[in-house]
């Protein structure tokens, strides 16, 4: 049952608006990143001090998760995503004053545990206010948002990019926009603290199956941890390396790398839009092996073609592919965890999520000083591939695993 005041067009867009913030923590600046690099050229190792300003955030949105998780379930919704917002703009603005790249990391920081507060609350938020059909399309519209605010952020950042590499750091202040805002439509929801769901594991043929289920289902929630990590140290390619594989392939400038990584979320929106119909037809097992499909079929053309035109195909192709992503494995855990320990099984899920994104230029940067980044993204996307196909092939054993009730 909806909670008092979900069902308000303010409250939705709030909580949809708020969701938009958490694409803004990294991928707002990527643009800058070959700017930014030229302008501190003269510190050691610049290339991945710049890229981890990048993802630094991810790293602290890992250990902020955790935390956040704990203190959504003990003391409430409203107060941190209040505070996340507030930080979030000071952390994420101090870029475009800060001229020393130690102390833009500091900041970069401090956001990521801005992030954290706000992406845990935000989908705990969506999980508490609504339940069955509602939830899973809500849970798609908000990647939508994420998606589309993406599209938005990256187009402005990389033309502001283009007068300055300091510029998109001033589009952080948006979120100081959205405190009244958090203040005014958001309640703190009526909680059931010994509520237990009724959604079973899904078999890949069927969504549930009538019986209780665990408040903490552990080993459904490694299987997912898992997905997230590795998914998104393979995404995170795309912010990381495609401003300078697309210089390298192009000429690329500001502009053109951000609208190139724009079309990848916009893809991924309009994928996630349609989230809650494609959910009525599969399962989440389902869903994951078409995630794995199209992210790998499009990592491997962004690799194996030599043109800007056709990267951009295999940017929609993969982005359509994560725009079902995040929406599965946030309904996968609402579905199965009770409301009283929900905010700590997706700050667990997010923790691993932002720990791919953080890991990604440390296992990327040595690999395609190697073998080059054309083949890093081929390699890349070949990887997805076989894990699309041995997802097919252990789909029973593996949901059997997942399914048995954790000692």
């Amino acid at each position: 049952m909806s909670q008092p005041n979900s069902n308000s067009g303010l409250t939705k867009a709030t909580l949809l608006l708020v969701s938009t913030l958490t694409v803004m923590a990294g991928a707002t600046i990527a643009p800058s990143l070959p700017a930014m690099q030229e302008h501190f050229s003269e510190v050691n190792n610049a290339a991945l001090w710049v890229r981890l300003v990048l993802t630094l955030p991810a790293l602290f949105i890992v250990i902020g998760s955790l935390l956040a998780g704990v203190v959504v379930d003990r003391f409430g919704r409203k107060p941190l995503l209040l505070a996340a917002a507030a930080l979030y703009g000071l952390a994420g603005a101090s870029g475009y004053v800060f001229d020393s790249l130690f102390h833009i990391l500091v900041g970069r920081a401090f956001l990521g545990f801005a992030v954290a507060g706000i992406m845990v609350t935000a989908t705990t938020l969506i999980a508490d206010y609504y339940s069955g059909a509602a939830r899973a399309t809500f849970l798609g519209l908000q990647a939508a948002f994420m998606g589309l605010g993406g599209v938005l952020f990256l187009s402005l950042g990389g033309f502001l990019a283009d007068q300055n590499w300091r510029f998109p750091f001033l589009i952080y202040l948006f979120a100081w926009l959205l405190v009244p805002l958090i203040a005014w439509a958001i309640s703190e929801p009526q909680r059931a603290a010994s509520a237990v769901p009724k959604a079973a594991i899904n078999s890949g043929i069927q969504d549930s199956t009538p019986g209780s289920r665990p408040a903490f289902p552990v080993k459904l929630l490694v299987f997912i941890c898992g997905i997230a990590l590795l998914t998104q140290i393979i995404f995170y390619l795309i912010p990381v390396q495609l401003p300078f594989y697309l210089k390298e392939l192009a000429n690329a400038n500001a502009s053109q790398s951000g609208l190139a990584i724009a079309l990848a979320t916009l893809f991924s929106a309009m994928s996630s839009l349609f989230y809650g119909k494609i959910k009525q037809r599969l399962g989440f097992f389902s869903i994951l092996v078409l995630v794995f499909g199209l992210m790998g079929a499009g990592y491997s053309i962004i690799g194996l073609v030599h043109s800007y035109a056709l990267v951009l195909v295999g940017l929609a192709i993969a982005g359509a592919g994560l725009g079902l992503l995040m929406p599965t494995l946030n309904l996968w855990i609402a579905s199965e965890v009770s409301d009283a320990a929900r905010g700590r099984a997706l700050g667990g899920s997010t923790t691993f999520f932002f720990l791919g994104q953080f890991l990604s230029p440390l296992v990327s940067q040595p690999l395609s000083k190697v073998v080059g980044l054309s083949t890093t993204y081929a390699l890349a996307g070949g990887l997805m591939l076989v894990c699309g196909l041995a997802l097919m092939a252990l789909q029973r054993p593996i949901c059997k695993l997942i399914a048995t009730k954790a000692a």
